[in-house]
Order: structure tokens, then sequence, then C-alpha cells
């Protein structure tokens, strides 16, 4: 891998690889928050009640695509949907772009193609590095995808998206500041004593300034991008929020559940 210096680059293994006390989580408040005069909403997940899992096919073994949908699964189960997102890039079947487990099986592989682009514009997904957000029995981690199938480690839960936005504090050398690319963006990042932080953009903000975000605001030294564009969506009754995507669905979903 050629983008993080040596040394800089060892140091983003041993952090990312860090697993974050996860077992249990719930959401703390969800806050608008501004940076840079950019509004977002941000829900810290720490230890807690309740658990974070990774959602895509229902018992009729046809993807939720809808945060309702998934709610009132988790309702019929006696439990409560408190917050959901989309868990990272989709195709139009509603399958994940790449690597997803379920309840410790793997449904879809891990994707290392190259990009399947035309006219020199690479898709976000193929964006080098992508990687893999993770939750094991004992925690939540990040890896790049290739340092994470070198590992070959056992999860509960895993979806792979991209790019990284951050990595050991530093951000992707592929981001061009004051970039016209603007979108609204969502993302997820691993922030240290055992806190996750999800973090949705309401205006259009470039990559550069989302991964500033979570290094210089959120305090966060490893991000992953999950969506941008129609697939950003967020699902939090206490706000008020149940958004559908434009798209007619999504596909993976990261939910906590109480």
């Amino acid at each position: 891998m050629t983008y993080l210096k040596h040394g800089v680059l060892a140091a983003a293994l041993m952090l990312a690889a860090t697993l974050l006390p996860l077992h249990q989580a719930h959401a703390e408040q969800c806050d608008q928050e501004t940076f840079e005069e950019a509004k977002y909403v941000v829900c810290t997940l720490q230890t807690g009640k309740a658990d974070l899992r990774l959602f895509w096919k229902g018992a009729n073994g046809e993807p939720y695509r809808h945060f309702s949908s998934l709610a009132e699964a988790v309702r019929a189960e006696g439990k409560t949907l408190v917050l959901a997102v989309n868990a990272g890039m989709y195709r139009a079947d509603f399958s994940p772009m790449g690597l997803y487990v379920e309840n410790s099986r793997e449904l879809k592989p891990a994707n290392t193609a190259k990009a399947e682009s035309s006219g020199g514009q690479v898709p976000n997904f193929y964006k080098k590095p992508n990687g893999v957000f993770f939750l094991g029995e004992t925690g939540a981690g990040m890896l790049p995808t290739d340092e994470f199938l070198k590992r070959a480690q056992k999860v509960r839960f895993a979806t792979q998206s991209g790019p990284m936005l951050v990595i050991a504090d530093t951000l992707n050398p592929i981001f061009i500041p004051g970039s016209t690319d603007r979108t609204r963006r969502s993302g997820i990042g691993i922030c240290g004593a055992g806190t996750v932080r999800l973090a949705i953009s309401e205006d259009g903000v470039n990559f550069h300034d989302f991964a500033r975000l979570f290094r210089d605001h959120l305090q966060c030294p490893d991000a992953l991008f999950l969506d941008g564009g129609n697939g950003v969506g967020l699902y939090h009754p206490a706000m008020g929020r149940n958004d559908r995507s434009w798209h007619g669905g999504y596909g993976p979903m990261l939910g906590l559940v109480e």
C-alpha cells in the first residue's frame, strides 16, 4: 500500500485494529452540530444497554429497503430500533457492494475488484483504500480492506465501504482541499475510549472537509465513508427522522436495538 508513508502505515494498522468495547451499546443524544459552516447530525455510541447490529434481509428473504420495515421487524421481536443508518453502498438489487457479514455468516464476499468506471471517474467504493467496519465479540474495529483480509479474523458483523476517510489520525491523501465535489455524505468513526460516532451531513460537503470533521472536530483517528448523495439516510424517531432513499430503498443498514 502506498497511501501512507512507512512508519505511519504501521501506526495506522495498530490503531485501526484496536477493538473498542461495543458488545453492548446505546445511543447517546444525537446532536445537530456545525463544523466550518456545514451542518451535521452526529450520534455517539458507547457501552450501555442495547446492541449494534447490521441488517439486510427480512424473514421473507427480501431486503428491508426502508427503515420503517426494519423497525417493524425489530418490534416483532419485542425490541425497539432506536437508531439506524445506511451501512454502505449497494447495487440496484439492494445487495451490498462488498463484504457483508451478519450474525457471523458471510453473506457477501469482499470486493477487491478494480473500479467499474468509464470516462476516468472512479466510483467512491473503489477509491483507495476502502475499508471494513466490523463488530466482534469484544468490540468494534476498522481496517483497510486488504489488511482486514490478511488478518482473517472472525467477526459477528462487518460491512465494506469506501473510501477510508481517516487512518491513524491521517487524512486519506487522495482528498483534494477545496474540491467542488460537494454533496451530502455519511460516515462512521472509531473515536477512542469505547466510542463510535456516526455523522450525516445536512449540507453538501467535499471528502476533504468531511474527513476533517471526523479527525479535527469529532476526534476520531479512524473513519470510513458509508455513502453520499441520495444514499444518505437516518432513522431516529426521537428527532423525527425516518429518511427514505430516492433510489427506492437502502441495502445494508446499521441499527441500534434496545
